[in-house]
């Protein structure tokens, strides 16, 4: 067995074909899904970017415990089982969290891996003085930074860098991941994993690209949109849009390169191939851009998945309606390849659905980011159950590597750390439990400090797909309640969990 992961940052399902959208064309998407099963009711676990990749090399969920953050000595890769199995691993990407503090362990996992550089703020070139009154004048004030260190002037110097399109960093993952095929097209039991942070915002794509979506906008670069809710003009929420789409037909012709190359060795037969994203985007849906800070919709939470499986041919180009969630992922790849699944993953392999479309999956299953509201479906209903108070509520983060996206744990935020040996989670080993404050840097970028909204809320999305009318029936209200406190239950919530959410009268019987 050979198998590729092809992981996109931010993939909107909404704006893909296969998913029944008409605001773009995107024809290798539409090949992928010829090609294989695509799946219509898969969904996010942790969140964001980090919280889902760990989800993705554990097979279970983590926002209950823990923040942005690193592998744990506690976690068991799946790439690490894959080793003892004799299945070589291989990751290119130009995700650049993973080599910031707060991203560890994460590619150490394989076998090797290939980094890219140049994305977002990434600190790639070195500018001491660089030339920011070109860049004012060049930049929406929105996205320009004078400020050394700042994610914008980063990306400003950075895309100086990039000239041709063979320049732009996606690319160049999708030659290296090329390159590897090519390099071990003769060669059995190898995982290839091609990640590309695009469509991550900002959306910078290729010219040619770009004018097949033009708008009536006159001004500076404008795309990349604030974590914040519609403020723009029409036009200027337009040419952010075009933009987003503009990246997502580059994606779309990077993945073509890869159905080409399996064309062309006729890897069809004994390759496994699945390809899917961390999340999805808001795009101005709800009044709203990009993730974090809001509610998680539909447009965040139902992300894309396709699966090629050589042995289910004949079920290619079909779909599943089964429940499906990223920690899933996982223990597909490693019943792909035969390998024993660890007995702390709590996600499910999908190869039996491939066959079956009516085999087990999940009745409903929680996602959501630490700190906020947890978050259920059942794939008729959506339920997003918040603490009473965002700001007044007991968190603690479970870690042996305390560190936050881009830096490490406070000292104010150690001063109360215990260990605890008692956490199911945590698979025997004594962990750090750190009471979150305030003061951390965290709480006001990704956490409580930076999120909106309070009220639960209950939707039917089989009758109100774009979510615009909560239900206010009190007993399915007891009910989701009920169901998901089983659900963290299942997944080794800790105990502060149902309290912050009132569901303790649920935490003993869930």
């Amino acid at each position: 067995m050979r198998a590729i992961f092809v992981l996109f940052d931010t993939l909107n399902r909404h704006f893909l074909e296969p998913y029944g959208t008409e605001l773009m064309q995107t024809p290798n998407f539409r090949r992928l899904a010829v090609k294989s099963v695509r799946f219509d009711n898969h969904y996010v676990g942790s969140l964001p970017c980090m919280p889902a990749r760990r989800d993705l090399q554990t097979g279970r969920l983590n926002f209950m415990h823990r923040s942005w953050g690193p592998l744990e000595p506690f976690d068991t890769p799946m790439t690490q089982v894959m080793k003892k199995q004799g299945i070589y691993s291989h990751l290119v990407t130009d995700h650049y969290h993973y080599f910031e503090v707060g991203g560890a362990g994460y590619p150490n996992a394989f076998s090797s891996f290939e980094f890219l550089r140049g994305q977002e703020g990434d600190g790639w070139k070195g500018h001491a003085a660089p030339d920011l009154e070109r860049y004012r004048k060049q930049y929406h004030p929105a996205q320009f930074s004078d400020k050394p260190g700042d994610l914008p002037l980063h990306n400003m110097i950075n895309r100086d860098y990039v000239r041709e399109e063979a320049d732009f960093s996606s690319v160049q993952c999708f030659d290296l991941g090329c390159e590897f095929i090519d390099t071990n097209k003769d060669a059995d039991n190898w995982f290839l994993q091609i990640e590309t942070f695009d469509p991550h915002e900002p959306f910078h794509a290729p010219e040619r690209l770009r004018a097949q979506f033009p708008t009536d906008y006159e001004g500076p670069v404008r795309d990349w949109p604030p974590y914040a809710r519609v403020s723009e003009d029409d036009a200027e929420a337009d040419e952010m849009r075009a933009n987003y789409k503009a990246l997502l037909a580059h994606c779309d012709e990077q993945m073509g390169r890869l159905l080409d190359k399996m064309d062309a060795l006729d890897m069809w037969g004994d390759t496994m191939l699945i390809v899917s994203t961390d999340h999805g985007y808001l795009t101005g849906e709800h009044d709203w851009w990009a993730k974090n800070r809001m509610p998680a919709y539909q447009e965040i939470a139902q992300i894309p998945l396709f699966i090629h499986h050589p042995d289910h041919a004949d079920a290619m180009g079909q779909s599943r309606t089964a429940l499906t969630q990223t920690p899933d992922l996982m223990p597909t790849f490693l019943d792909a390849f035969g390998c024993d699944i660890p007995d702390a993953v709590r996600g499910k392999s999908l190869l039996p659905v491939l066959s079956d479309p009516s085999a087990p999956t999940h009745e409903c299953v929680i996602f959501g980011y630490f700190g906020g509201a947890i978050n259920m479906t059942d794939g008729r209903y959506s339920y997003f159950r918040y603490p009473e108070n965002l700001l007044d509520q007991t968190l603690y983060q479970y870690t042996l590597v305390p560190s936050h996206m881009r830096e490490y744990f406070l000292q104010a935020e150690m001063a109360n750390a215990e260990l605890v040996g008692d956490l199911a989670y945590a698979d025997g080993y004594q962990v750090m439990r750190i009471p979150v404050i305030a003061q951390s840097p965290w709480y006001t970028s990704h956490g409580p400090a930076a999120m909106e909204g309070s009220a639960t809320l209950l939707f039917d999305i089989q009758a109100d797909p774009l979510q615009q009318t909560p239900l206010e029936d009190a007993a399915l209200h007891a009910e989701m309640a009920q169901r998901l406190a089983a659900e963290m239950r299942r997944n080794d919530a800790p105990p502060e969990a149902f309290t912050r959410l009132d569901l303790t009268r649920f935490a003993e019987t869930a």
